[in-house]
């Protein structure tokens, strides 16, 4: 897009680029997202910016009444496969605050300046300061619906000190912490006193339709005992599963009712460290940055799948929760799976329904005596020759998969397609699906329900 074409975005109030870009207004001093209701800027004050990270980075603050940085991420860090996606995908996961610019650049197998240049040239912003919006935007969130302490939240929000935590809060929001926290209107403060025995609530943000049905129907019949489950009838399902993070457990619970454009969550963590990491894996498991509008008209196109598209318009390709814990799944199978939670499974402090153990890691799954192909999965997952994180390198993770006894080309395909959120796979060599690309991974959900149909 150019300016112009982002200007008349900006103009019509597009909620469509929520994300893709925002805009700054020169003569307020604040920037927003495309479908802001204030007043329209004179083109001439308007400034465009590809992330909120630039926009903050040039001394912008964020606006009041659109809340910029809790849109829907962009949709091409999903689709990219090169540094700068790769990137976002893993600063978004948290790997900066974990372990800083070298511990993101050796991940992507690049020098820390690399990575800085690339991401400023085409971002407008380094790792550091994308890494320091995302902050902002989880100390927002735990000042609005947490009643911690604002030195806890500065700490679990991954600022370094309080001092950089409150001045980072007053240049983005041009507020005080606590004038965050007594803020009214926002849609995020009713749960303040729940938050510390139901998990902390939040508002997942989506672009654009959601077919949260068809979600939910696939997550139902996937679901493993004892790591997840999915109560209530259709329509108003919740979705809830234990999750391993990198400082602890999770316990994360999805409503299926989506409220226009977000689903409602809530997230009980025995580490507010891991807020984070937490609410990206939700996303990629339920497919929340993708661009529906881009999705639907390309595959519409396709006289197969057209009456589909009409029929449920916003159809997701859902991700996974955990990367490894989808690869053995998708290896060994639902039932199996079962067996080795409960084998090898860590069992919960406090188990909460039916929910009582967190999926065993790689390393508990490498001596199993279960399948020696298992054994040989696990073991490449632990010692990395098989990376699934968020920032792995699709290519390469598929040809390490390959590389392993009993994976076939259906298993690596299915994996990409889920544990590393590829948008363009068909692991079923579906005829035609070519005319899918770059989003084959949708047409497939799509085939799978005009299959269903026809059968």
């Amino acid at each position: 897009m150019d300016e112009e074409t982002r200007y008349e975005a900006v103009s019509s109030r597009d909620a469509r680029f929520d994300g893709e870009f925002f805009f700054a207004v020169e003569t307020t001093g604040i920037y927003c997202r495309p479908s802001c209701p204030a007043v329209t800027p004179k083109r001439k004050n308007v400034r465009f910016y590809p992330t909120a990270a630039a926009a903050q980075g040039n001394g912008f603050r964020a606006c009041r009444r659109c809340r910029p940085d809790a849109v829907p991420g962009s949709a091409d860090w999903n689709v990219r496969a090169d540094v700068v996606g790769r990137a976002m995908r893993m600063i978004g996961d948290g790997v900066v605050d974990r372990e800083g610019v070298p511990g993101l650049a050796g991940r992507l197998g690049y020098s820390s300046r690399q990575v800085q240049r690339q991401l400023n040239a085409e971002l407008g912003a380094g790792p550091v300061a994308l890494a320091r919006a995302q902050r902002a935007h989880t100390a927002r969130v735990l000042l609005q619906t947490t009643a911690l302490p604002v030195t806890e939240i500065a700490f679990a929000a991954g600022f370094a000190s309080v001092r950089q935590f409150n001045d980072t809060i007053r240049q983005i929001y041009a507020r005080t912490p606590s004038e965050l926290r007594t803020e009214a209107g926002t849609g995020l403060g009713a749960a303040v006193k729940e938050a510390r025995t139901t998990g902390i609530p939040l508002r997942l943000a989506h672009r654009g339709p959601y077919a949260a049905r068809e979600v939910f129907d696939l997550l139902a019949a996937e679901t493993v005992a004892r790591v997840e489950e999915v109560s209530g009838e259709p329509g108003s399902r919740t979705y809830r599963r234990t999750l391993r993070l990198p400082y602890g457990t999770a316990i994360t619970a999805v409503d299926e009712r989506s409220a226009g454009s977000w689903l409602e969550a809530r997230i009980h963590l025995t580490d507010l460290r891991d807020l984070t990491t937490a609410v990206q894996r939700l996303r990629r498991l339920f497919d929340l940055d993708a661009d529906p509008y881009a999705v639907d008209e390309l595959l519409a196109a396709d006289p197969l799948l057209a009456p589909r598209v009409a029929a449920r318009p916003g159809l997701r390709s859902p991700g996974a929760a955990d990367p490894e814990e989808f690869a053995v799944r998708a290896l060994t199978g639902r039932a199996v799976a079962e067996d080795l939670v409960e084998a090898y499974g860590k069992r919960l402090d406090v188990p909460c329904g039916g929910l009582t153990h967190v999926f065993p890691e790689p390393g508990a799954l490498a001596g199993s005596a279960f399948d020696p192909r298992l054994c040989a999965l696990a073991s490449a997952l632990a010692d990395g020759g098989v990376r699934l994180d968020a920032g792995a390198d699709r290519d390469e993770a598929e040809q390490a998969l390959l590389r392993l006894p009993g994976v076939g080309p259906a298993t690596a395909s299915l994996i990409r397609m889920r544990a590393l959120g590829d948008p363009d796979v068909d692991p079923y060599g579906t005829p035609g699906s070519y005319r899918w690309r770059p989003w084959r991974s949708y047409g497939v959900r799509h085939a799978e329900f005009a299959g269903r149909a026809s059968g």
